[in-house]
């Protein structure tokens, strides 16, 4: 996550949606007293004591809302990025096993692993993404949600709404697999659709879109 004082603006940092590009993009345009909260690549922290202590950017709103308090959050421009659900778990079974190798040699053994016998519910990579953009009454509280599959032109809208210049994201962290529907059958769709049945409901993409996969 990062606090931009200066150009009044929060980036809610979601797993796994190209974060550290835009982390990456941001910085060369904040200033001294902005803040940002990562733990990989780069070690910050906020120096407020219950954001710190979580030890990670991946901020939700319901835990931000508080710290900032009202006026300050509602008064500051908040995005952040989405996914495809479908696209974001292919992604996150090849970063979760690229040590072992697992999903490249046997792709849906190792999503149905994931979604049927172990569902890692407590990772952060893993959890919906709404999760984190969702006020105490369940609603987006976002003043604007960039798309993964519309990367560069959301992030140029962006750049004009906070008053920077925009400059070509760099690919940074990306996991390796080949185009996510590849590796769906109907029956994982249908998995993996009710596994993340709100992040389609609530962020607008279409859980029956690519319902023909063979």
């Amino acid at each position: 996550m990062i606090i931009s004082r200066h150009r009044r603006f929060i980036f809610f940092a979601v797993p796994k949606t190209g974060t550290h590009s835009v982390r990456r993009a941001l910085r060369p345009h904040l200033a001294e007293d902005d803040l940002e909260q990562v733990g990989l690549f780069v070690q910050k922290r906020f120096p407020f004591p219950e954001l710190n202590a979580i030890g990670h950017g991946h901020l939700s709103v319901r835990q931000v809302h508080p710290v900032l308090g009202a006026e300050t959050f509602d008064n500051y421009f908040k995005f952040a990025f989405v996914r495809n659900p479908f696209d974001r778990f292919v992604s996150y079974c090849a970063f979760m096993s690229r040590q072992t190798g697992s999903f490249e040699v046997a792709p849906q053994a190792f999503m149905r692993h994931i979604v049927r016998d172990a569902p890692p519910w407590q990772h952060v990579l893993f959890r919906p993404q709404h999760e984190m953009l969702v006020d105490a009454a369940g609603r987006v509280a976002m003043d604007m949600l960039g798309r993964v599959e519309n990367m560069q032109a959301d992030y140029d809208r962006i750049c004009g709404h906070i008053g920077i210049p925009s400059t070509k994201l760099e690919q940074v962290n990306a996991s390796r697999h080949r185009p996510y529907m590849e590796y769906y059958d109907d029956e994982l769709r249908s998995l993996v659709a009710r596994m993340y049945a709100r992040d389609f409901e609530l962020l607008g993409y279409d859980a029956d879109a690519h319902a023909d996969t063979r």
